[in-house]
């Protein structure tokens, strides 16, 4: 039962995570667009299988469908014992985040997305420690 609550909390977690993205992601340039690095991570990685997702709305869906599931399964690892949730909150949230800044360049990835500058950088790494804390929040209540 256990895992089944860190799932929940994880996936609570991610979507917290999107919805705060999906959100302010067009109110301005300085605001990180983390859909546009996953879309071409995914497209590179399906043109590797000579395939390759024409439709704009597909690979909008599928990028979105992987992230929540991708992030849901990586913010459960947040669940154990009640007196480290929110040390490893805060911890896999930063590394997290720091991963999605540092991690496109040495992947062959295009980083502007998620790093063309400081501030970009910054809401990135806001962003994934905020679905950590949620996921930390989540798991909170429901072990009680």
């Amino acid at each position: 039962m256990a895992k089944i609550i860190n799932l929940i909390a994880g996936l609570g977690g991610a979507i917290a995570l999107n919805i705060v993205h999906e959100s302010l992601k067009n109110k301005g340039r300085n605001m990180p667009h983390i859909d546009e690095l996953g879309e071409e991570a995914l497209q590179k990685s399906m043109s590797y299988f000579g395939v390759e997702v024409g439709d704009k709305q597909d690979l909008y869906l599928s990028t979105l469908a992987g992230d929540l599931a991708s992030n849901a399964l990586y913010y459960s690892f947040i669940g154990g014992r009640s007196s480290l949730i929110w040390p490893k909150a805060i911890a896999l949230g930063l590394a997290a985040g720091f991963g999605a800044v540092k991690l496109p360049k040495p992947l062959g990835l295009d980083p502007a997305p998620v790093a063309r500058n400081s501030q970009v950088s910054s809401l990135t790494v806001i962003y994934y420690l905020y679905g950590a804390l949620v996921t930390g929040a989540l798991l909170k209540l429901l072990k009680r």
